[in-house]
């Protein structure tokens, strides 16, 4: 396994659509775990194909249950209700967004054995999922945000929110 360059937006070979992979091979399987090795070490929750350099239609996820590797994943159902929560990437280290997608999904592709998986989630499963399928597609999340803010922006504001929370705390212990 090594490590890979991640792609940072600006780069052309990001807007771009990735081509199905029609086998898996050795190349891929080797793709798939250099992908993890650099998730991993940057402390992401997912990665796309197209984020190290490569057009093929491959993600892989960790939010906590335990990797997954995808080989053409496709969203074949979406949920009508929709939930506004905040995004980050790797690909976009400076910023964060309001980005508005389904509540539920669900989600076939094979897996690297070749065999087909169908995952149905919800929360952050479900964003990642979202996420690194869109990059498949050509798309980062700046290009579908509601709202986008610097980090700079957004910590301060989670600053002055826990300030807020505090003295409300402090309020209601007053009011006893």
């Amino acid at each position: 396994m090594a490590l890979r360059n991640i792609r940072i937006q600006g780069d052309e070979l990001l807007g771009k659509k990735s081509r199905e992979i029609t086998e898996i091979n050795e190349r891929i399987l080797t793709l798939l775990d250099d992908m993890a090795e650099t998730m991993y070490k940057a402390e992401g929750v997912g990665l796309a194909a197209p984020q190290v350099g490569v057009l093929r239609r491959c993600v892989v996820i960790d939010v906590g249950e335990g990797l997954i590797k995808l080989i053409n994943p496709v969203i074949v159902e979406r949920s009508e209700e929709t939930e506004t929560k905040l995004e980050g990437c790797l690909s976009v280290p400076d910023y964060v967004g309001w980005v508005t997608r389904p509540c539920h999904v669900k989600v076939e592709a094979l897996n690297e054995k070749g065999e087909k998986v169908t995952i149905e989630a919800e929360g952050l499963y479900k964003k990642a999922l979202c996420h690194e399928i869109d990059h498949l597609d050509g798309v980062i999340f700046p290009d579908i945000a509601d709202r986008l803010m610097t980090q700079e922006e957004y910590e301060e504001l989670l600053e002055k929110s826990r300030a807020k929370n505090g003295e409300d705390e402090d309020e209601e212990e007053d009011d006893e």
